[in-house]
């Protein structure tokens, strides 16, 4: 069985930003945190009706929305409720999604002590400008004074996430954030290109200045650059992390690993001891989730993996990592025999996107160049 993860997801914030494309909903009342946890606590009683045997769960990952909204007791009342029912591992890593203006002084304390081992820092820039161009409802110094608390309440291990390829942006000033990073002594930082995605502000109405694709290209190489040179190794297409740091729940995810899901619009993935591999969702809007949490009318899809499905997701993942697979973790991961990789995989090495050392597999720098067309070649054929 592959290692089994749980994430949670918390789905408010405080404002919705312009660029954000995930489940997330303004708060406009007063937050429902009492009835969300014990949603929360009938959701997961119901997912663990699914599981075959014990297995315990290596990482918990609280998502947003805004984690952080929620209080430190109510984090503690999930994470016992979870290890009641399921066990933790004994090394469990347990990460809190927070944004800097909504940490209150001293609160991050308060958050370790309920059990959180881990935080992950949405800051995004450390640019007066480009904070407010994207809607941030923080500052540069709420920013430093968050990643501050963090050393002072002893969670060492936190994450900052940064954005480049930023309005306006130039190599420089994407250093520049770089630099104020490093001078907070995070464990991890994740550095993403900002998107344009679909249903959001940004795409109905592009801020200005966006850098091309070379620009960004040039951005992403010089930061990638001082990002290894300060000790930072890129194990993930977006991520960098001190050594023993990696995000254990992100990378189950890119493993092609297991992990339930409960929450407004979670998405959960199962293998089964017969060797099915289920997918499911719940109901996006915090309303029907807390009516419906707890019963089948939370789920609004389930279905079971095909095996041509089962190939293809397992690249579109694997191949973020920068290590890579091999045909072991292949079949163990998908329950399929290792020869149904081989074809596109023989493809993606004629075409210079992977490199292959006896059964084991990494894509090349072209291949992360070229991401989308390396896993293009594992979908399954058009019926």
């Amino acid at each position: 069985m592959p290692p089994l993860t749980l994430y949670i997801h918390l789905p408010w914030c405080v404002r919705k930003c312009p660029y954000c494309d995930f489940n997330s909903h303004a708060l406009r009342d007063e937050l429902p945190e009492t009835a969300y946890v014990e949603a929360l606590a009938r959701d997961l009683d119901f997912a663990c009706a699914s599981l075959d045997g014990e297995r315990p769960i290596e990482a918990v990952f609280f998502g947003g929305g805004t984690p952080s909204l929620f209080s430190p007791d109510a984090i503690g009342r999930i994470l016992e409720h979870a290890g009641k029912r399921l066990g933790f591992a004994e090394d469990v890593e347990i990460t809190l999604e927070a944004n800097p203006g909504t940490i209150e002084h001293g609160r991050f304390s308060d958050y370790r002590a309920a059990g959180v081992n881990r935080v992950s820092l949405g800051v995004q820039s450390f640019d007066e400008v480009q904070l407010q161009t994207l809607g941030r409802i923080h500052d540069r110094r709420a920013a430093v004074a968050a990643a501050e608390e963090l050393h002072a309440a002893g969670i060492a291990n936190f994450n900052l996430d940064l954005m480049f390829a930023l309005p306006g942006q130039t190599v420089q000033g994407a250093l520049a954030d770089i630099e104020q990073a490093l001078m907070l002594e995070p464990a991890h930082i994740s550095h993403y290109e900002l998107t344009l995605e679909p249903n959001t502000l940004f795409a109905v109405r592009p801020p200005a200045g966006i850098p091309d694709e070379d620009q960004a290209a040039d951005i992403a190489v010089a930061c990638r650059a001082r990002l290894a040179e300060a000790g930072f190794e890129r194990y993930e297409i977006s991520a960098f992390a001190r050594p023993g740091r990696r995000c254990r729940h992100n990378l189950n995810y890119w493993s092609y690993g297991d992990y339930l899901g409960i929450g407004a619009g979670a998405h959960g993935k199962l293998t089964l001891a017969d060797g099915r591999i289920l997918r499911s969702a719940r109901c996006r809007h915090p309303k029907d989730y807390l009516e419906r949490a707890g019963h089948a009318g939370a789920i609004v899809e389930q279905r079971e993996v095909s095996p041509e499905e089962r190939v293809f997701e397992y690249m579109l993942n694997r191949s973020r990592l920068v290590e890579g697979g091999s045909a072991a973790d292949f079949s163990e991961y998908t329950g399929l025999e290792a020869g149904r990789l081989a074809p596109g995989l023989a493809k993606a090495e004629q075409l210079g996107l992977v490199r292959r050392e006896g059964d084991a597999w990494q894509p090349t720098p072209r291949g992360f160049e070229l991401l989308n067309e390396l896993q293009a070649l594992f979908l399954p054929a058009a019926p």
